[in-house]
């Protein structure tokens, strides 16, 4: 993910190794829920990728969607994962032996590429972290050479749904992850693109649910820490969080749900 402001687990350019396993454990129970893979199925559809394309992942983290691009596009193509954190750049180039993926340090604000030097972009779940998102929407403009393609996939934080929870505990559980940044990311990006000059061609979304029998403890446990951390909640609220969590999954009564959203669009040749 790419940096903006100190201070979440997901934006540090370098991070705490203890905390790594925590963050790469959180974004590999993303990568396996159903509705991610489904908007993800969707946005390559429609982007259509072919043979030979330059293609970049905006926000690469440990690479499970770089290697997707990097097969589409193939032997002749170009699949770069631009990726701020050292810790997940490694984990990615790791997995990624056996890819024709390609990863190197980079910030969505100011992209380590050349004028309309790309086919396609790729950006997930980025801009929600990100303070000025427009600026990194501009910058994927910049990169993508007339008739390009660009798909934006990101998490609209304040349509999360915790039950039971108190609804106050909840709120503050969720944007202190983003410090405040983009809470309702998903929401913004028809207009973002639509302000940098894309013309949008497909929108698709899905509620993220999780299993009404266990609590998803790796995003669950991310969020309390970044909570707790932050001073948006106490241990004991937040414990208290957990509990209700726990007991409600143990009858199978628990519901946790967030709408993601996606837009593919094309930069005007």
């Amino acid at each position: 993910m790419a940096q903006t402001q100190p201070g979440t687990g997901f934006q540090k350019r370098h991070i705490d190794p203890d905390r790594m396993a925590p963050l790469v454990g959180a974004l590999d129970s993303q990568d396996t829920n159903p509705g991610v893979r489904r908007l993800r199925a969707w946005a390559e559809e429609a982007l259509a990728v072919r043979p030979g394309e330059r293609l970049l992942d905006v926000g690469s983290g440990t690479g499970s969607q770089t290697r997707v691009l990097a097969a589409a596009v193939g032997p002749d193509g170009v699949a770069i994962g631009v990726e701020p954190n050292a810790g997940l750049r490694a984990v990615a180039e790791e997995r990624s032996a056996d890819s024709r993926a390609r990863f190197t340090d980079g910030d969505a604000l100011a992209l380590p590429l050349s004028d309309g030097s790309m086919d396609v972009v790729w950006c997930e779940r980025v801009l929600q972290h990100l303070a000025d998102p427009d600026k990194a929407v501009a910058e994927m403009a910049r990169v993508l050479r007339p008739g390009g393609r660009v798909a934006l996939l990101d998490t609209d934080w304040a349509t999360t749904i915790l039950h039971p929870g108190d609804p106050e505990v909840v709120r503050a559980l969720t944007s202190a992850v983003l410090n405040g940044a983009n809470p309702s990311s998903g929401r913004r990006l028809v207009g973002q693109l639509s302000a940098a000059g894309f013309v949008v061609d497909d929108r698709g979304s899905q509620a993220l649910l999780q299993d009404h029998r266990s609590v998803a403890w790796p995003v669950i446990r991310m969020l309390g820490e970044s909570a707790v951390r932050s001073g948006a909640l106490s241990e004991d609220q937040r414990d208290a969080l957990y509990a209700e969590l726990s007991e409600a999954a143990e009858r199978s009564a628990l519901h946790m749900s967030v709408t993601m959203f996606g837009v593919v669009a094309h930069r005007p040749g």
